[in-house]
Formats: structure tokens, C-alpha cells, sequence
């Protein structure tokens, strides 16, 4: 198989047909009336102008449509990355702030590219799905509760519970029940569009497919009726926040200003948002692809996710990530290819050029509200349940993360959650089920003879070892093997059926080499059986084949029928 040096442009190309350009069209159409909104709120809540969340959905979306290798995936601001970028770029003020959401854009898209060329995928698993999940949901949570005070009019801030709490505390009395009235209104309207929409357009005569797509529009009518309301009834005289001017037109295209001390600073953040980003896009793109029998090439969507942030950063946005929420209107609209994403980009300049007074009087209340609905689906809480039920392993990591970025901001839950991960697997590799197997009756098969009616020798031990072998576990190997072979009358010879060991390393090699000994001294002598060919291969390069007491079988059943035969064994079923 040949490797590709290049990354590959327009993957999707050789597929693609003019007949599917009017599916691609309607599907944009509909992306961008989602996306209008949602890229405003989430520049807001990544502590940015809200044209920045425009321009964060024009050249990015382009840019992915060149590398990408999802057909659905809508690329864009989404909640978990604003949220990071807003902690990240905290400690800076006005052009500066911008400044840093670039550069951070421009590090993070630099950061998938390379891994994209490297083919360096392997690097999202330091993401466990268990880790993830509590990330996601910690952030859902503090990301509700940091839009409180666009709803409550209480400019309270932090970066994790205490802090907001805190915050709150000295700021409660700034309270102001109109902005809380309209905040609440668009919620209900928000809530009541997803709940009950699809439905009332359904009796209205429409079809199940466009009714569905259609109740997806809620945020836009949520816009719509705030902003005539407060036009209207002039609410913004009366106190009540709004956007205001958004400056019209296309971004300037240029890189963000070099600050190398600002550079170095922002590393750390811009390469969890690349991994974060990635992994969210992945697993997005590969659940659509899968619905239409396609797929997706993880590393080509590192260079897809790579070319979309460059492109943020040269144009005045800041990082982006496949968006879940549209990636599936994209879908239910029969978006066919990536064209929807440049149908979406033009749409979105468009918006810039000449649509952005209209939201002059678009309360930051709704804005906020519209925040609030959408990550409110991303707060799994049956997740801790079944991962309780799963794995009590992957349930202290996914709490550990869930209660640190509650407790201690995002940075620091996500670096613990993945230490936590890696403690905890190695914890359980360490000790790795090891069972004595026995022949089942009638067959050449060995299993666990604490599961099964087996057939064992009192004159040999057989074990089998679940687990590759390296320096956190041969230990407790070496000693339970040792241990169980010297303290039974008879036992004249160990097998280690190795038909699970995928690999050893060199303190494992160590380990057999000690026990090796430690059984010879004993006067037992010790088998292999069923070692993989890549094993094999490590143990012929060491001395260990030469000194090894007992022999390397083909079969389990060929080492305990010549051994058996030899000794004249009493063979005896455990029950």
C-alpha cells in the first residue's frame, strides 16, 4: 500500500455530481439560519466581539471543504471551544484579547496540521470516551451557569463554581428584572420551539422531514421576536443590554499580531483545544458517515480541522471545530458534500455585508438564553450511570474530571482527568487476570477452570495471562506464578499460555528471566505455549530462548498432552 506524502485537496471531489448542488443549496440555506445566531452567542461567550463568531464561519468553512473528508460536517464556533477560549484569553483585554482568540486559532490549526501530515491520530486517545464525557458535561454545566448573568443582568465572572459563586455574591444587587423577563421569555420560546415545534408544523399539514428541519429553527424565531420586542417597545432605554452596532462587511485578511512571549503562553491551551476539538469533530463525523455506509479519514480530518483554524486566525476568528447540533441539520437536510459548507460560507457573508443592523437591538439576554438550550443537550447524566454500571474505573475518572472543571476551571480537569486515566490504567493493568486453565472434555480447547468443567494434571501447572507484559506487571505475575507452582505437592512443570500477551518489554523479559530461574532452583521446569509471532521475535533477540528450563509449544493442548504423556500423569476433572 502506498502512503501519501501531500495531503489530499477536495477528497470528495471524484464523487461529487451537479445534480447534487440543489441539495447542498437547501441544506445551507437552513445551516446558516442555525448558524446566524449561534455564531453570535458563542463569540459572546468566548468573551469576543460577535462579529468574530461571523467571521469565524466564513474562510474556516472553505478551508475545511479543501481537506475535509466528512460529507455533513458544518464547521464553526461551538460551546466547549468558546468556553476554552474565553479561560485562555481571560488574562488579556480589548485588541489584545482579540489578538490572543487569533493566535490561539493559528497554534491550534498549526498544531492538527502537523499532526495530520505526521499521521499522529493516536494522540486523541489520551482522551478516554470516560474522561470526555466528564469534561463535557462539567463544561455544559459551567458554561449555563456563566451565561446567568446576561439573564440576570449580574456581572458576576469566574472560571468555576467558586469563583462564580463568589462573584455573585458581591454583584447580586445589580439585578434587573427586565433583563431577567426577557431572558426568561426567549428560554421558554427556545425550549417550548424544540419541544413542541416539529409537532404543531406537522398538524399544520407540512412533512415529517420538513417539519423537523424547520423546528430547528427556533434560535433564529427566538432572535427575530426579541428583537422586535425590544425595538418596539424601546427596552434598550430602559436598561436592558443589547448588541448594538456590529460593524459591517467582510474580515481583513491578515495573520494575528506575532508576540512570541504570547505565543508561548497560549501553547499549553491551543494543544488541548486541538485535541479536544478533534476528538469532538471525530466522533461527530464518523457517527453521520456511518448512517450512509461512508467514512472518514482521521488524519486527513486533522488537516481539514488544521487548514479551518489557519484560516480563522487570518481572518479575524478564533478556533473552530465540527458543531454537532448543525453537523446533524446539515445531515436531515441532504447535505451531500462540503459544497454546503461554501453554500453556508456565502450565506454568512452576506449576513456581514448587509444583514448585521438588523440585530442592532438583539438582546444579550437571548443570546445568552440561546446558549443555555444548546448545551443543555450535551448534559448526559445517564453517562454516570452507565459508566457505574460499566466500569467503577472509568467512573472515578469521568467524576474526578466532572468535579475538577466544576471546581477548578476546564484546564485543570481535562490535564487531570487524562493523569487520572493513565494512573488508573496502569493501576489495572498491573494486576492482570491470570487463570489456571484446564482442557475442556472432547476437545482441544482450555479454559478457565474456575468457570468450566475442565480436565487438569496434579503434575502441571497451566496458566493464562490476559494482558501484554511490561514493567507495571510482571511483578505481580512473576510472584503469583511462583508462588502458586511451589506451593502444590507435585507440580513438575508451569506453562504460560501467551495466546493473549501481544507484547513484552524489556523489564518483562526480565521477569520471565527471573522466574525462569527461580522455578529452575525449585525443580520445575517452565513452558511457553501459543506465543505470538511479533513475541517470538523479541525473545530471539535476547538470551532467554537459550536458558529457558522447558520448551515453546504450538498449542496449549500440544504442550499438556506431551507433558501429561511423559509423566504418566493421573489426569483429574475439576468441577
Amino acid at each position: 500500500m502506498q502512503t501519501k506524502l501531500w495531503p489530499s485537496l477536495l477528497p470528495w471531489r471524484k464523487d461529487y455530481h451537479k445534480s447534487d448542488i440543489p441539495a447542498d443549496g437547501l441544506a445551507a440555506v437552513i445551516v446558516t439560519i442555525l448558524l446566524i445566531p449561534q455564531s453570535l452567542a458563542y463569540a459572546m461567550l468566548a468573551g469576543l466581539p460577535p462579529q468574530m463568531g461571523l467571521y469565524a464561519s466564513i474562510l474556516p468553512l472553505l478551508a475545511y471543504a479543501l481537506f475535509g473528508s466528512s460529507r455533513v460536517l458544518a464547521v464553526g464556533p461551538v460551546a466547549i471551544i468558546s468556553l476554552l477560549t474565553a479561560s485562555t484569553i481571560s488574562q488579556y483585554s480589548g485588541n489584545e484579547a482579540i489578538q490572543a482568540a487569533m493566535m490561539l486559532a493559528a497554534l491550534s490549526g498549526g498544531m492538527l496540521f502537523t499532526m495530520g501530515v505526521l499521521k499522529l491520530g493516536w494522540l486523541a486517545s489520551l482522551l478516554s470516551q470516560a474522561v470526555m464525557t466528564g469534561f463535557i458535561i462539567g463544561s455544559a454545566l459551567l458554561i449555563a451557569l456563566s451565561q446567568l448573568k446576561h439573564i440576570l443582568a449580574i456581572p458576576f465572572s469566574g472560571h468555576n463554581l467558586p469563583e462564580m459563586f463568589s462573584s455573585f455574591l458581591q454583584h447580586q444587587y445589580a439585578f434587573n428584572d427586565l433583563t431577567l423577563w426577557v431572558g426568561l421569555g426567549s428560554l421558554i420560546l427556545l425550549i417550548l420551539s424544540r419541544r413542541f415545534g416539529s409537532a404543531l408544523l406537522k398538524q399544520l399539514g407540512l412533512s415529517e422531514k420538513t417539519s423537523n428541519l424547520l423546528g430547528k429553527a427556533g434560535p433564529i424565531v427566538a432572535v427575530v421576536v426579541a428583537i422586535l420586542v425590544v425595538r418596539f417597545f424601546k427596552l434598550d432605554t430602559m436598561g436592558l443590554s443589547i448588541v448594538a452596532d456590529i460593524p459591517g462587511g467582510l474580515p481583513a485578511l491578515q495573520l494575528p499580531t506575532t508576540h512570541w512571549q504570547m505565543a508561548q503562553d497560549l501553547l499549553p491551551a491551543a494543544f488541548m483545544i486541538s485535541l479536544i476539538g478533534f476528538v469532538e469533530s471525530v466522533s461527530v463525523a464518523q457517527s453521520l458517515a456511518a448512517k450512509r455506509r461512508q467514512r472518514i479519514e482521521p488524519d486527513q480530518e486533522f488537516l481539514g480541522l488544521g487548514a479551518a483554524n489557519v484560516a480563522a486566525a487570518c481572518s479575524g476568528g478564533y478556533p473552530v471545530t465540527g458543531g454537532f447540533a448543525r453537523s446533524v441539520v446539515s445531515f436531515d437536510a441532504g447535505a451531500v458534500s462540503p459544497m454546503t459548507g461554501i453554500f453556508t460560507a456565502i450565506g454568512i457573508s452576506i449576513t456581514c455585508l448587509f444583514l448585521t443592523p438588523l440585530f442592532y437591538y438583539l438582546p444579550h439576554a437571548t443570546l445568552a438564553a440561546t446558549i443555555i438550550v444548546a448545551v443543555s443537550s450535551l448534559l448526559e447524566w445517564h453517562a454516570l450511570r452507565d459508566t457505574w454500571r460499566f466500569s467503577k474505573i472509568d467512573f472515578i475518572a469521568l467524576l474526578t474530571t466532572l468535579l475538577l472543571v466544576l471546581l477548578q476551571g476546564v484546564e485543570a480537569g481535562i490535564f487531570a482527568g487524562v493523569g487520572i486515566s493513565l494512573a488508573l490504567h496502569l493501576w489495572k493493568t498491573s494486576r492482570p487476570h491470570i487463570a489456571e486453565v484446564g482442557l475442556m472434555p472432547g476437545t482441544q480447547h482450555f479454559r478457565n477452570k474456575d468457570r468450566h468443567n475442565v480436565i487438569c494434571s496434579g503434575a502441571v501447572l497451566s496458566a493464562r495471562v490476559d494482558e501484554s507484559l511490561y514493567f507495571a506487571n510482571i511483578r505481580y505475575l512473576e510472584d503469583k506464578l511462583y508462588a502458586e507452582a511451589i506451593s502444590r505437592e507435585g507440580i513438575e512443570h508451569v506453562v504460560l499460555m501467551c495466546s493473549a500477551i501481544n507484547s513484552i518489554d524489556y523489564s518483562a523479559l526480565e521477569g520471565l528471566e527471573s522466574l525462569n530461574l527461580r522455578l529452575k532452583h525449585a525443580g520445575i521446569q517452565f513452558h511457553l505455549s501459543e506465543v505470538k509471532g511479533p513475541v517470538m521475535d523479541q525473545l530471539k533477540r535476547s538470551r532467554f530462548l537459550e536458558d529457558l528450563s522447558g520448551q515453546v509449544f504450538l498449542s496449549q493442548y500440544q504442550a499438556f498432552n506431551q507433558l501429561c504423556n511423559e509423566l504418566d500423569a493421573t489426569l483429574t476433572p475439576r468441577i
